[in-house]
C-alpha cells in the first residue's frame, strides 16, 4: 500500500465505524420509541383491569346510584376505553398526566412533590454504589482465591440473600432502637431530607446493600475473565505493569456488563424504593403510589407507572451506549 493510500484507508475505516454507530443508535432509538408506546398501552390496560370502581369509591360508604352516575360522567369514566386511552395519550404528548380523581389536582403536582426525596435517595445510593462496586470488585479480582477475595465474596453473598425489608428492620432495630445513633424514620422531617442527613443513613444503606453485592460480583467476574484473556497475557510478555493491565485494559471490559446491570439497578432504585419509603415513612414517589392505590386514584397510578417505565427505557438505552463504548462487541448483544 502506498503512503497516500494508508491514511485514505484509515479515513474510510473510521467513516464506516461512524456510520455503523449512527445506524445502531437510530435502531436503538426506534426500539426505545416502540418500548415507550408499549409501556403506555400496558399501563392503561393494567389500570383498566384493577378491581373496583373509582366512582363508587368516591361516592362514599353509602353510594347513591344517581351520585355514582354523575361522578362517572364528570370524570369521563362513562366513555369507552379506547376514547379515554386516546385522550390520555394525547395529553401525555403535551406533558399532561391527567387530574387526580380524589383531589382534583394535576397528577404532575403529585409527581413534583414526590420526586425530590426519591431522586435524592437514588442519587446518594448510586454515588456510593459505583465507586464501592468497582473498588471491591477490582480488589477481589486482584486477590482471586485469596483471603480478601473470599471475604468479599462471602459478605456480598450473605447480604444479598437478605430481603430489603428484613435488612431495613434489622438496621432500625440495632442502630435506631438499641444504640440510638440514628432516627428510625423520617417522620417530622418533611421532604427536605438534606437538612437532616441522619435520617438518610439507614434508607441509603438498605438501598445500597443488594445492588452493591451484585455489581461487585459482576465486576470481579469480568476482570478475572479479562485478566485471563490472551491480550492480557501478551501485555505481560511485553513488560506492561500489572496495575496498567488491570485498570486500563481489564477494568473497561468489566465495566460494559456492569453498566447494563447498573441501569437495571437504577431502575430498581426508582421503582423498588417503595419498600424503603414505606419502612422509613419518606414522602417520595413510593408513598404517593401507595396512597393512590389505596384510594384507587387511577390517573396518579398511570402517571407514576409511565414515569417509571420511561425511566427504564432511557436508562437501558444509556447503558447500551456505555457498553458499546467500552466493549463494541457488546453492541451486538444489546
Amino acid at each position: 500500500m502506498t503512503a497516500t493510500g494508508a491514511p485514505r484507508a484509515a479515513r474510510l475505516a473510521k467513516g464506516a465505524r461512524g456510520s455503523g454507530l449512527r445506524a445502531w443508535v437510530v435502531r436503538r432509538l426506534l426500539l426505545g420509541a416502540g418500548q415507550t408506546v408499549a409501556v403506555v398501552l400496558l399501563v392503561f390496560a393494567l389500570t383498566e383491569a384493577l378491581p373496583g370502581d373509582a366512582a363508587v369509591a368516591l361516592a362514599g360508604d353509602q353510594p347513591d346510584p344517581a351520585r355514582i352516575a354523575s361522578i362517572r360522567e364528570a370524570l369521563h369514566l362513562d366513555r369507552p376505553a379506547h376514547e379515554r386511552l386516546a385522550a390520555w395519550a394525547v395529553g401525555l404528548l403535551h406533558g399532561d398526566f391527567g387530574t387526580s380523581l380524589t383531589s382534583g389536582r394535576p397528577v404532575a403536582t403529585y409527581l413534583a412533590n414526590g420526586v425530590g426525596p426519591t431522586v435524592l435517595l437514588a442519587g446518594l445510593t448510586v454515588a456510593l454504589l459505583v465507586p464501592l462496586s468497582l473498588g471491591l470488585g477490582a480488589l477481589a479480582a486482584r486477590h482471586e482465591g485469596r483471603f480478601a477475595d473470599r471475604v468479599i465474596s462471602a459478605v456480598t453473598l450473605g447480604i444479598y440473600a437478605v430481603p430489603e425489608f428484613a435488612f431495613g428492620v434489622l438496621l432500625v432495630t440495632v442502630f435506631a432502637l438499641r444504640l440510638g445513633w440514628l432516627p428510625p424514620t423520617a417522620v417530622g422531617y418533611g421532604s427536605d431530607l438534606l437538612a437532616h442527613p441522619a435520617a438518610l443513613v439507614l434508607p441509603v444503606l438498605v438501598l445500597l446493600a443488594r445492588p452493591v453485592c451484585s455489581l461487585v460480583r459482576l465486576v470481579r467476574a469480568g476482570m478475572i475473565d479479562a485478566l485471563a484473556s490472551p491480550y492480557a497475557a501478551q501485555a505481560r510478555r511485553y513488560g506492561i505493569a500489572g496495575g496498567r493491565i488491570r485498570y486500563t485494559h481489564a477494568l473497561p471490559n468489566a465495566v460494559a456488563p456492569a453498566a447494563q446491570q447498573l441501569a437495571r439497578t437504577i431502575d430498581w432504585l426508582l421503582c423498588g424504593v417503595i419498600v424503603v419509603e414505606a419502612l422509613f415513612v419518606i414522602p417520595g414517589l413510593g408513598t404517593v403510589l401507595m396512597n393512590a392505590v389505596a384510594e384507587r386514584d387511577v390517573p396518579v397510578i398511570q402517571g407514576l407507572a409511565v414515569v417509571f417505565g420511561l425511566t427504564a427505557v432511557v436508562l437501558n438505552l444509556g447503558a447500551d451506549l456505555v457498553a458499546r463504548r467500552f466493549a463494541p462487541r457488546a453492541g451486538v448483544a444489546a
